[in-house]
Protein backbone atom coordinates (compact mmCIF):
# COMPACT_ATOMS: atom_id res chain seq x y z
CA UNK A 1 0.00 0.00 0.00
CA UNK A 2 2.83 2.47 1.05
CA UNK A 3 4.77 2.02 -1.71
CA UNK A 4 1.85 1.76 -4.37
CA UNK A 5 -0.35 4.94 -2.79
CA UNK A 6 1.60 6.71 -0.54
CA UNK A 7 -0.78 9.01 0.09
CA UNK A 8 -3.61 6.93 1.51
CA UNK A 9 -5.61 8.63 4.95
CA UNK A 10 -5.31 6.14 7.79
CA UNK A 11 -8.19 6.71 10.09
CA UNK A 12 -6.87 5.45 13.49
CA UNK A 13 -9.75 3.49 15.47
CA UNK A 14 -10.99 4.49 18.74
CA UNK A 15 -10.02 2.67 22.10
CA UNK A 16 -13.72 2.06 22.62
CA UNK A 17 -14.52 0.72 18.96
CA UNK A 18 -10.96 -1.44 19.20
CA UNK A 19 -12.88 -2.53 23.29
CA UNK A 20 -15.95 -3.60 21.72
CA UNK A 21 -13.86 -5.41 19.27
CA UNK A 22 -12.07 -7.67 21.44
CA UNK A 23 -15.14 -8.14 23.66
CA UNK A 24 -16.96 -9.20 21.11
CA UNK A 25 -14.00 -12.10 20.32
CA UNK A 26 -13.65 -12.67 24.05
CA UNK A 27 -17.22 -13.39 24.32
CA UNK A 28 -17.47 -15.51 21.28
CA UNK A 29 -14.04 -17.55 22.10
CA UNK A 30 -15.16 -17.60 25.97
CA UNK A 31 -18.67 -19.74 24.84
CA UNK A 32 -16.88 -21.80 22.38
CA UNK A 33 -14.36 -23.07 25.30
CA UNK A 34 -17.21 -23.01 27.40
CA UNK A 35 -19.07 -25.42 25.40
CA UNK A 36 -16.32 -27.53 24.80
CA UNK A 37 -14.97 -28.17 28.53
CA UNK A 38 -19.08 -29.06 29.21
CA UNK A 39 -19.38 -31.26 26.95
CA UNK A 40 -15.77 -32.92 28.08
CA UNK A 41 -16.59 -32.86 31.65
CA UNK A 42 -20.50 -32.92 31.60
CA UNK A 43 -19.89 -29.74 34.24
CA UNK A 44 -18.65 -26.53 34.53
CA UNK A 45 -17.06 -26.78 38.04
CA UNK A 46 -14.45 -28.80 37.57
CA UNK A 47 -10.74 -29.29 39.17
CA UNK A 48 -7.04 -29.98 37.93
CA UNK A 49 -5.62 -32.78 40.98
CA UNK A 50 -2.48 -30.86 42.63
CA UNK A 51 -2.12 -27.67 44.67
CA UNK A 52 -0.30 -24.47 44.05
CA UNK A 53 -0.33 -21.33 41.75
CA UNK A 54 -0.35 -22.64 38.38
CA UNK A 55 -2.55 -25.64 39.10
CA UNK A 56 -5.10 -23.64 41.07
CA UNK A 57 -5.00 -21.08 38.38
CA UNK A 58 -3.79 -23.55 35.23
CA UNK A 59 -6.98 -22.39 33.51
CA UNK A 60 -4.76 -18.75 32.27
CA UNK A 61 -2.16 -20.37 30.07
CA UNK A 62 -4.69 -22.70 27.87
CA UNK A 63 -6.95 -20.06 27.66
CA UNK A 64 -4.40 -17.18 27.02
CA UNK A 65 -2.81 -19.69 24.12
CA UNK A 66 -6.27 -20.03 22.38
CA UNK A 67 -6.83 -16.25 22.00
CA UNK A 68 -3.35 -15.79 21.07
CA UNK A 69 -4.21 -18.26 18.24
CA UNK A 70 -7.49 -17.02 17.50
CA UNK A 71 -5.93 -13.58 17.02
CA UNK A 72 -2.59 -14.61 15.11
CA UNK A 73 -4.54 -16.45 12.54
CA UNK A 74 -7.13 -14.08 11.91
CA UNK A 75 -5.36 -10.80 12.23
CA UNK A 76 -2.35 -12.31 10.33
CA UNK A 77 -4.55 -13.66 7.51
CA UNK A 78 -7.16 -11.04 7.14
CA UNK A 79 -6.08 -8.23 9.26
CA UNK A 80 -9.61 -9.22 11.33
CA UNK A 81 -10.76 -10.92 13.73
CA UNK A 82 -15.00 -11.56 13.96
CA UNK A 83 -15.04 -8.24 16.61
CA UNK A 84 -13.31 -6.26 14.58
CA UNK A 85 -15.12 -7.33 11.61
CA UNK A 86 -18.14 -6.02 13.13
CA UNK A 87 -17.03 -2.27 14.28
CA UNK A 88 -14.77 -2.10 10.59
CA UNK A 89 -11.31 -2.22 12.10
CA UNK A 90 -8.44 -4.13 10.48
CA UNK A 91 -4.57 -4.17 11.98
CA UNK A 92 -1.79 -2.86 9.69
CA UNK A 93 1.30 -2.14 10.18
CA UNK A 94 2.48 1.65 10.50
CA UNK A 95 3.29 2.40 7.01
CA UNK A 96 -0.20 1.29 6.20
CA UNK A 97 0.49 -2.07 4.25
CA UNK A 98 -0.22 -5.19 5.50
CA UNK A 99 1.21 -6.36 8.82
CA UNK A 100 3.85 -8.95 8.80
CA UNK A 101 3.63 -12.22 10.95
CA UNK A 102 5.99 -11.30 13.61
CA UNK A 103 4.29 -8.02 13.99
CA UNK A 104 0.67 -9.97 14.86
CA UNK A 105 2.33 -12.30 17.15
CA UNK A 106 3.91 -9.43 19.17
CA UNK A 107 0.54 -7.92 19.22
CA UNK A 108 -1.71 -10.61 20.05
CA UNK A 109 0.65 -11.45 22.95
CA UNK A 110 0.74 -8.43 24.84
CA UNK A 111 -3.61 -8.85 24.57
CA UNK A 112 -3.42 -12.74 25.23
CA UNK A 113 -1.12 -12.90 28.22
CA UNK A 114 -0.98 -9.50 29.37
CA UNK A 115 -3.57 -7.26 28.47
CA UNK A 116 -4.23 -5.16 31.36
CA UNK A 117 -0.53 -4.07 31.45
CA UNK A 118 -0.89 -3.37 27.74
CA UNK A 119 -3.68 -1.52 27.39
CA UNK A 120 -3.37 0.70 30.33
CA UNK A 121 0.36 1.04 29.42
CA UNK A 122 -0.72 2.22 25.71
CA UNK A 123 -3.69 4.84 27.24
CA UNK A 124 -1.11 6.07 29.13
CA UNK A 125 2.10 6.53 26.95
CA UNK A 126 -0.43 6.84 23.90
CA UNK A 127 0.64 8.92 20.57
CA UNK A 128 -1.29 9.99 17.61
CA UNK A 129 -1.78 6.23 16.42
CA UNK A 130 -3.50 4.72 19.76
CA UNK A 131 -1.14 1.93 20.32
CA UNK A 132 -1.48 -0.18 22.99
CA UNK A 133 2.37 -1.43 24.10
CA UNK A 134 2.40 -4.36 21.96
CA UNK A 135 1.64 -2.62 19.25
CA UNK A 136 4.30 -0.56 19.13
CA UNK A 137 6.75 -2.85 19.97
CA UNK A 138 4.70 -5.01 16.60
CA UNK A 139 4.49 -1.79 14.33
CA UNK A 140 1.06 -2.04 13.99
CA UNK A 141 -1.73 0.11 14.40
CA UNK A 142 -5.75 -0.49 14.86
CA UNK A 143 -7.61 1.18 11.60
CA UNK A 144 -11.53 2.35 10.78
CA UNK A 145 -12.05 1.05 7.54
CA UNK A 146 -13.67 3.28 5.26
CA UNK A 147 -15.52 2.36 1.79
CA UNK A 148 -14.28 5.83 0.42
CA UNK A 149 -10.56 6.14 -0.94
CA UNK A 150 -8.71 9.02 -0.21
CA UNK A 151 -5.12 9.65 -1.68
CA UNK A 152 -3.96 11.92 1.00
CA UNK A 153 -1.43 9.65 3.89
CA UNK A 154 -2.59 11.43 6.92
CA UNK A 155 -3.50 9.98 10.68
CA UNK A 156 -6.52 11.47 12.09
CA UNK A 157 -8.39 10.35 14.94
CA UNK A 158 -11.86 8.31 14.43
Amino acid sequence: MSDSNPSLKIVIAKWTDRFVAWLIDFIIISVILTSIIFAHYGTMDYEFEGEGFWIENSQFLPTSGIFFVYWVILEYKTGQTIGKKILNLKVIDVSGDKASLKGIVISSFGKSFLPPLDTILGWLLTNEKRQRIFNKLGDTIVIKIKTENNPNLEYSKD
